[in-house]
């Protein structure tokens, strides 16, 4: 029986362990430790090293501990004389080519640790060739490989790149990075795994080698992407020094991207702003806090006497902790009195929340990311994973690697498209019809989930009439790809169950954002892949809270927990023994028009960066040059504040701070202070706190640390009521609705009901073409996205060696395109709108459609929002960034 108990015997000891369980394991389980080097929870059993032999009796030969599954009545002995005196020989032979000088290459390596354990010392036959050219990063030496083959086994199992290879044979037998002459001429990811398995520092972080071993670790949440994933943070010298993804992680499951491992240098950069600014005639001077946090509440409240609360507003950071977003909003409404409070989910994910909310009641994702090996069916649509989300992106690689069908909707040809079962590459604006499409092939065709829709779902007759004309041709034709595909992906998902869908902002950043997502949750309803593992509809959010931030309410329509205003206005007044403001008010982008309009006066920008962010950035700029006083809160001079900021007040980033994030999926998890703020910087949590002092509003913010923060905010959530910071140190991240202390969390939504009753509801979509449509004078339609080495504004990456991986932002241009305009690799092009223009390299690839060019949109002197249009989600405001008419010319 799976999961029984297997009793067994080791060294004279009676020891149990789960049937299944590998003897290396169950040994290591119960406190004894067996020497291997092959070996990593990681990765499959290999029995290369052979180090893990053990006596086992009734076996006329030693079997390797490590492949070999526990049995009932086993009798096992790990450390006899004779498997003593094998270990010893086979260290002394693989320790026989090793180098005997620089011996803290291995310090602290496991290699080192079984060397010292059995008094073997390299006989110091340094082989001079195997140095490897530089990597920002990674040092190679191959002189120091033993051929255990535990890189090239996890990038091939855990990350997927199968970069390193063996090469040669006998004695002669070692790795290399595909034959090319270092990793900078491979497909690389530069994720870091390869060095944080190799067991004799042959693959070692450069940064390792140059400051020694950490004094100690602190384990936080990676601050980049909305997956979530755990690391431990090494510390020397005050530094952090370097990065280690948590082997435990249910998220991460022991991998890093690049941005997480190696990202983290921005805490140290020498621009980053430590002590407060205020701008006095047109330049900004150094001051004390006293002054600056003065300044910053005087502005505020003469833009409240001038005008009242309408005329101040606060945009969040989905950058911060669930707990300073939570006072965020409450300052604005109880220190400011005003309901104008938005985060940049709004530029995002705002639409997924939208499409969701209204068509499941619970405007988030419905699975985890455990249910990624348990699916039947993966889709993904309007996402690129492999570098927006690598983590997630790498278990969906190796599922499709293992056979698993995926079907692969976005413009581009990106890497998981290339794996794809199916992919579809509609024309940018045409997601509605694709997916309306696929619903009408489920419905003519027979294979809806008849009997979960008769119990589970409301409106689904008017749907199917609405979708009758959405012929797969009729779509096909509009989106610009072959009926068949159609007809064939919606095949794959209905009968393939179940079935799991991923989206991203390729999905949600059009004029029919939200449409789009309600149309993909219609999908999963027609099938019954809703409420079940393995299945669901789930957004990848782009920031690491940006999910908690709008959970925290940071919305303005929303309180705490994105429960409505007219539902939570009573709890929260219980709470926070005041009223919130009654009626909603101006999202970020609306915020922005009122500043241009003069109905804005001061702003509050909290970790965000609106100027560089927002589109259309001409138009920003003249709007936002209409206040009178914008309030920085930040780590860096963003070009917000460069341009526009009237006091600059330093955060501690988030390496310096207290709290908790909420991933993609749901999942609250815990952040730790790995170093004190920088200089003079302090936590958003209390500058807020001191700038309430200030207004009048003191009493609201007096909080002790950041779990009574916490603590509040689950007093006006029932749904977290079950998750304090306590527990999740003892049992690491819950998933919610946690609603008791003894709640597991729930992995799965809407298994037996939905938040907005009994049944999901469907509703009939009409599809609106894009404003933005090419003709004679801007024949190309712009898409823009992030790329795998930099992350959003870059306000993080570029002030690290991340950008020494890939080159500049640049654009991609179908190799037909670039004949036609004479541009080669490289070369100038600048890319006009109606709107404004910005300048960035070509890049000829297939991997975009003809006149459909792709731009990355990272670096601050390209300034790719000049360009962007004025299309917004009808339903939240969220910009169209996925779609632009442009003109190119060679410069």
């Amino acid at each position: 029986m799976p999961g029984a108990l297997i009793r067994l015997r080791v060294n004279g000891r009676d020891v149990a362990a789960a049937a299944g369980t590998m003897l290396l394991e169950a040994c290591r389980q119960n406190g004894i430790e067996i020497p291997t080097l092959c070996s990593e929870p990681r990765l499959k059993p290999a029995s290369s090293c052979r180090l893990c032999e053990v006596e086992v009796a009734g076996r006329e030969r030693p079997p390797c501990a490590c492949a070999t599954p526990v049995e009932d009545g086993m009798v096992v002995a790990t450390h006899t004389p004779a498997l003593e005196a094998f270990r010893r020989t086979m260290l002394e032979r693989l320790a026989a080519d090793l180098p005997a000088e620089d011996p803290a290459r291995m310090a602290g390596k496991p290699f080192q640790k079984l060397l010292e354990a059995y008094g073997v010392v390299p006989l110091g036959k340094r082989r001079v060739d195997r140095k490897q050219p530089d990597h920002p990063y990674l040092d190679v030496d191959l002189s120091w490989c033993v051929a255990c083959g535990r890189c090239v086994r996890i990038c091939a199992e855990l990350q997927g790149q199968d970069i390193w290879t063996f090469m040669g044979r006998g004695a002669d037998l070692g790795v290399s990075p595909g034959g090319a002459a270092g990793l900078m001429g491979t497909a690389c990811v530069s994720c870091g795994a390869c060095a944080d398995t190799c067991p004799t520092g042959a693959i070692e972080d450069g940064a390792r080698l140059a400051e020694g071993l950490p004094d100690h670790w602190v384990r936080t949440v990676c601050p980049y992407c909305g997956t979530g994933c755990e690391m431990d943070m090494g510390v020397k010298g005050g530094r952090i020094t370097e990065a280690r993804p948590v082997l435990s992680s249910p998220v991460s499951r022991g991998h890093l991207c690049a941005k997480g491992r190696y990202g983290f240098g921005f805490n140290e950069a020498p621009d980053r702003i430590t002590e407060p600014m205020i701008r006095r005639n047109g330049a900004w001077e150094t001051a004390t806090w006293e002054e600056a946090l003065t300044a910053a509440a005087a502005e505020l409240q003469q833009a409240l006497n001038a005008g009242g609360p309408g005329t101040v507003g606060v945009l969040a950071s989905s950058r911060a902790t669930n707990e300073e977003n939570y006072l965020a909003q409450k300052f604005a409404r109880l220190a400011l009195g005003t309901p104008n409070v938005d985060c940049c989910a709004r530029v995002c994910h705002a639409p997924s929340a939208a499409g969701l909310g209204s068509t499941f009641g619970t405007g988030a994702a419905t699975n985890g990311y455990a249910d990624i090996e348990r699916a039947g069916l993966l889709m993904v649509v309007g996402a690129n994973p492999t570098e927006n989300h690598p983590i997630v992106g790498a278990r969906i690689r190796q599922r499709a690697r293992a056979g698993v069908p995926l079907i692969v909707v976005d413009p581009r040809r990106t890497e998981l498209a290339e794996l794809a079962t199916v992919h579809l590459a509609p024309r940018p604006g045409t997601n509605l019809p694709l997916l309306q499409a696929m619903a009408q092939v489920i419905l003519g065709e027979g294979l809806a989930d008849g009997d979960f829709l008769a119990a589970r779902t409301e409106g689904v007759e008017a749907f199917a009439a609405s979708v009758q004309a959405w012929t797969p041709e009729r779509a096909a034709d509009l989106c610009g790809i072959a009926a068949d595909g159609i007809r064939r992906a919606a095949r794959l998902y209905a009968t393939l169950r179940p079935a799991m869908a991923f989206h991203g902002l390729g999905l949600t950043e059009h004029r029919q954002g939200t449409d789009g997502v309600t149309a993909l949750a219609h999908l999963a309803l027609l099938t019954g892949n809703v409420g079940l593992p393995g299945g669901g509809v789930n957004p990848l959010r782009g920031q690491n809270n940006v999910q908690g931030s709008a959970q925290m309410g940071c919305e303005p329509s929303r309180l705490t927990g994105y429960q409505k205003l007219a539902e939570a206005r009573e709890i929260h007044a219980q709470v926070w023994g005041a009223e919130p403001p009654q009626g909603p008010g101006l999202n970020a982008l609306e915020m922005i028009d009122a500043a241009g309009e003069g109905r804005m006066k001061a702003l509050l920008v909290i970790g965000y960066d609106p100027l560089l962010s927002h589109p259309n950035a001409l138009e920003t700029a003249e709007n936002l040059n209409g206040l009178e006083a914008l309030i920085v809160v930040d780590l860096f001079l963003t070009e917000t504040a460069r341009a526009f900021g009237t006091v600059f007040l330093p955060a501690a980033s988030p390496f310096e701070k207290e709290g908790t994030y909420m991933n993609g999926e749901r999942r609250v998890q815990r952040v730790r202070q790995v170093v004190p703020p920088r200089g003079g910087s302090r936590t958003d949590g209390a500058i807020l706190s001191q700038l309430a002092e200030r207004l009048g509003a003191g009493s609201h913010f007096r909080f002790s640390d950041a779990a009574a923060v916490w603590d509040e905010a689950r007093r006006t959530w029932p749904a977290i009521a079950g998750i304090s910071h306590a527990r999740l140190d003892r049992e690491g991240g819950l998933q919610w609705p946690c609603p008791t202390e003894g709640h597991p969390g729930t992995a799965v939504l809407h298994a037996e009901g939905f938040p907005r009753g009994e049944r999901a509801r469907f509703r009939p979509l009409a599809w609106r073409p894009s404003l933005e449509s090419p003709d004679d004078e801007y024949p190309f339609l712009l898409n823009t996205g992030r790329s795998l080495f930099h992350f959003n504004a870059a306000t993080m990456t570029h002030r690290t060696r991340l950008g020494e991986l890939a080159a500049d932002d640049r654009l991609e241009i179908h190799p037909a395109d670039a004949e036609g305009l004479a541009l080669t690799e490289g070369d100038p092009v600048r890319v006009e709108s109606r709107h404004g223009a910005f300048i960035l390299r070509a890049h000829p690839t297939d991997r975009v459609r003809p006149g459909e060019p792709f731009a990355t949109f990272h670096a601050a002197a390209a300034f790719v929002n000049r360009a962007t249009g004025l299309g917004r989600d009808a339903v939240t405001g969220t910009p169209e960034y996925k779609v632009t008419a442009v003109r190119l010319q060679k410069r």
